[in-house]
């Protein structure tokens, strides 16, 4: 759905990509079956403006990259809660990455999902996804490693639908995303694709604090 060839490029910055979003995700508002999980830390904003469209409850979906060793914006694969780990097995083998090295890479990677998971969220309890329709978000996908992570994980749970949605990826994800999630949604699919920032004008690293206020307004909106 949505080839995003009429999506003006370059977004303004993650609100406003969230917002054009969330008008094509209009054909979920009011349903209260509707999740929307961000991929933190940059799919927060985006998955805020999402919310906000189409009334959902927000939550977050973590999941870490495996940066490729000496090219980490590359990924050769991602993790996510409950053992997942998906591996761009192109990459690992057209580079000749070791197990080991995967394994040094993914641990370090674990702890760190670990912190995000004690930092963003506390006591509170993960969400129930099971019978769900749940609405992944990032800020863009590149080779859509960490989205197939998310993916796989949020399979285990049983949900009833999966949709995939962001602004920007590379056709090739998109296609590739097609086979594993119910729906996809993607504004624009650039070519060449190069880096998910060149399709910015404002792209910066999205905060803990920015993350831990916006999901704070969220909940406080839903439950308060």
């Amino acid at each position: 759905m949505s080839d995003g060839r009429s999506t003006k490029l370059p977004f303004e910055n993650r609100t406003q990509a969230g917002q054009l979003l969330g008008r094509v995700l209009l054909h979920y508002k009011g349903r209260h079956d509707v999740v929307v999980l961000a991929l933190p830390r940059g799919g927060v904003p985006v998955a805020f403006e999402v919310v906000r469209a189409i009334g959902a409850s927000l939550d977050l979906m973590l999941v870490r990259k495996l940066g490729t060793p000496g090219q980490e914006e590359l990924a050769m694969g991602a993790i996510a809660p409950g053992g997942v780990q998906v591996l761009n097995q192109d990459i690992v083998e057209s580079l000749g990455i070791s197990e080991k090295t995967i394994e040094a890479v993914a641990n370090r990677e674990r702890k760190e999902l670990e912190r995000r998971q004690r930092a963003y969220r506390g006591d509170r309890p993960p969400p129930q996804v099971q019978g769900r329709c749940v609405i992944l978000v990032d800020d863009g996908l590149a080779t859509g490693a960490t989205m197939r992570s998310a993916i796989k994980a949020i399979r285990q749970q049983q949900p009833a639908r999966i949709v995939v949605a962001v602004p920007v990826a590379p056709g090739d994800t998109i296609e590739t995303l097609r086979h594993e999630a119910d729906e996809v949604v993607c504004l624009a699919t650039p070519e060449p694709f190069l880096a998910i920032g060149r399709f910015y004008q404002d792209f910066p690293q999205t905060s803990d604090e920015e993350v831990k206020d916006l999901l704070a307004r969220a909940w406080e909106n839903a439950y308060g």
